[in-house]
């Protein structure tokens, strides 16, 4: 976890900051699983319509890569654009 998520705890005390860094790892992680669980679920309810077989077809599984890639990209975009409004924000205006 990054330290300055913390900066604005410095007079907590160690167990409390801790207790707080913990905490806010397994909202990270907990928000990683759902992201994941999201692109799963949307990919291969778009992609997979055939049963019949235990492995994909080659449309299908190229349909989950593209699908897979675009999902990832769009959350990286979103990512950095919440960092530029969030370093916005943290910077003053004059």
């Amino acid at each position: 976890m990054d330290k300055n998520m913390l900066a604005g705890l410095e007079g907590m005390p160690e167990e409390d900051k801790m207790r707080m860094a913990s905490m806010i790892d397994q909202l990270q992680i907990r928000d990683s699983l759902k992201m994941y669980n999201s692109l799963v679920e949307r990919c291969f309810t778009d992609c997979v319509d055939d049963f019949t077989r235990k492995s994909l077809k080659k449309q299908e599984e190229s349909c989950v890569a593209r699908c897979a890639e675009k999902f990832l990209k769009h959350s990286m975009r979103v990512g950095m654009r919440f960092a530029e409004l969030n370093q916005g924000a943290a910077t003053p205006d004059n």
